[in-house]
């Protein structure tokens, strides 16, 4: 179905491409007043519609042609304000490049086919006017609505017209939720906020993304190429017509990393915490970052404190994401939203991310369970399909209507996930469930610890206690053992719950690292509990 092909305006340009000397060379671009003259001309039924028609296309994409070649005076194509300080400005290519964002969302998230009907119901928000253009782009049918619609009017509405979709702010949200039973066409519900609602995909979200890279950046991950991170990197560069960076880095040296970091253009820059960390140990006054304007981190839990040294540092915020290999990305802080130290951020669509018990229910804000995804009744379609020959592996792999990460977490009263560790790293201490990141965090606070390891260690009255490996900072590697021993139990005690704080400290020269920089706990789990 081809709603795209020839508008008027378009069909001129054509026309030239058929004249003598003119093989190979693009069209002149059409007079402004053409293009009014022609749109008017429809408008007032003096010129037949063609049989290939699309506003989006034909009209707004030709200003973006007219505005790239500074044909167009430059003025906004989209000004709006909140009246409390807030704007949003568009320009005819910015416009074109945001709907057609929007378009693939509905087109791909949605499944929105031409002719699919998609409610649309917003107050006065830019993304009314972006979706509006997006349904223009893929051919659905929009059906506008008032915020002050009851259920009863939302029922009547979504039956009649059989609407696949739906993208409402929070206010309606509640009263969809209470019909949408009833409404068996209902497949997709967009929810237009910077929070989170369960059964619902964020539509600035899916917009933003997490790496948020553009066609001037470029794009430099640390990661190891055995990883799936580094696959990653594909997927989200070229797409975007962004530039792949790689520095060969045989072993991570925090030192090559900045001078990279300050000799070369790096837009977008992405390592493991742990590598971070190692960067803020340096003097980084001595280093410019003249390009870099997005940090990203991933691979493992990101200790508040690198975080804050990190910004005051370099005044660049890190985005820390969460993600599997069967996944791809499953949390994330993207670019533009609130971030809270500690977290892994919200839900990425088209992912509806809860956390359960082990037999599959969902659990409440602020309770510890299993980090889980939902897969029924529709399978995410980036989701992996199984566990190669290992049918007994994948179907363990879940509980209910979810598949289960293997990593623990909570979530809180806003959506966002906070990790605690994988279910084998958690420690389980006289009962008492205590993860690793929140101890190796609460350690990596005080100014004596330049890396910690948190670990289970056998215990003939509790069963398992926590351990401590500690590689000192320079300062403090000649302070006495033992003063310095009680002195990180204590500080701990303060910092965290009493109870969580390492009964057993060891004060090591170097952690076990994977070849990426990632720490192996296991490793030092097993050493315990071989003793």
């Amino acid at each position: 179905m081809r709603l795209w092909l020839r508008g008027p305006v378009l069909q001129a340009l054509r026309r030239v491409r058929g004249t003598c000397g003119s093989q190979g060379q693009p069209p002149p671009l059409p007079v402004p007043p053409k293009i009014v003259a022609t749109w008017e001309a429809i408008s007032l039924g003096r010129q037949p519609v063609p049989e290939y028609f699309n506003f989006a296309h034909d009209v707004l994409d030709v200003w973006s042609q007219l505005e790239k070649a500074g044909h167009r005076p430059p003025n906004p194509a989209f000004w709006w304000v909140d009246g409390r300080g807030a704007e949003v400005q568009w320009s005819f290519e910015e416009l074109g490049e945001q709907s057609r964002k929007a378009a693939n969302v509905l087109g791909g998230m949605c499944g929105l086919q031409p002719g699919d009907r998609m409610m649309l119901v917003l107050p006065r928000l830019p993304e009314w006017w972006l979706v509006s253009v997006a349904c223009m782009r893929t051919g659905a049918v929009m059906i506008p609505g008032i915020s002050q619609l009851t259920e009863k009017d939302l029922k009547f509405r979504l039956q009649a017209s059989r609407a696949k979709s739906i993208i409402t702010s929070d206010s309606l949200a509640p009263r969809v939720d209470a019909i949408s039973a009833d409404c068996p066409s209902l497949q997709t519900k967009l929810l237009v906020s910077d929070s989170s609602r369960p059964g619902w995909m964020n539509f600035r979200q899916l917009l933003r993304r997490w790496v948020a890279l553009t066609e001037s950046d470029i794009f430099w991950n640390t990661t190891d190429t055995g990883w799936v991170k580094a696959a990653w990197t594909l997927f989200s560069a070229w797409p975007n017509g962004s530039c792949i960076f790689v520095h060969e880095l045989p072993r991570v040296d925090a030192k090559v990393i900045l001078n990279t970091l300050s000799s070369f253009p790096i837009t977008t820059f992405c390592c493991i915490p742990t590598i971070f960390r190692l960067l803020v140990q340096e003097d980084l006054t001595r280093y410019q970052f003249q390009s870099l304007k997005h940090c990203l981190t991933g691979g493992e839990a990101l200790n508040p404190d690198v975080r804050g040294k990190w910004k005051s540092q370099t005044g660049l915020e890190l985005h820390e994401g969460y993600g599997q290999s069967e996944t791809v990305v499953i949390c994330a802080n993207p670019k533009g939203s609130k971030i809270k130290a500690g977290s892994m951020g919200q839900a990425s669509p088209p992912y509806e991310v809860q956390i359960v018990d082990d037999e599959g229910n969902v659990l409440p804000p602020g309770e510890e369970g299993n980090i889980a995804i939902r897969v029924r009744p529709a399978r995410p379609f980036c989701f992996f399909r199984c566990y190669l020959d290992n049918p007994e592996k994948t179907a363990a792999s879940e509980r209910g209507d979810f598949y289960i990460t293997g990593d623990r977490a909570h979530i809180d009263k806003d959506g966002y996930f906070w990790f605690m560790g994988r279910n084998d790293d958690v420690i389980n201490s006289s009962s008492y469930r205590i993860g690793p990141v929140e101890v190796e965090s609460a350690l990596a606070e005080h100014p004596a610890v330049l890396e910690a390891a948190v670990v289970s260690s056998p215990d003939p009255i509790r069963g398992e206690v926590v351990k401590a490996f500690i590689v000192l900072s320079p300062a403090y590697t000649s302070h006495d053992p033992k003063k310095l021993t009680w002195e990180l139990q204590e500080h701990v005690k303060r910092v965290t719950a009493p109870y969580k704080y390492p009964r057993k400290v060891a004060f090591v020269s170097e952690l076990p690292k994977t070849v990426s920089g990632k720490i192996q706990r296991s490793k030092l789990r097993s050493q315990e509990w071989r003793r």
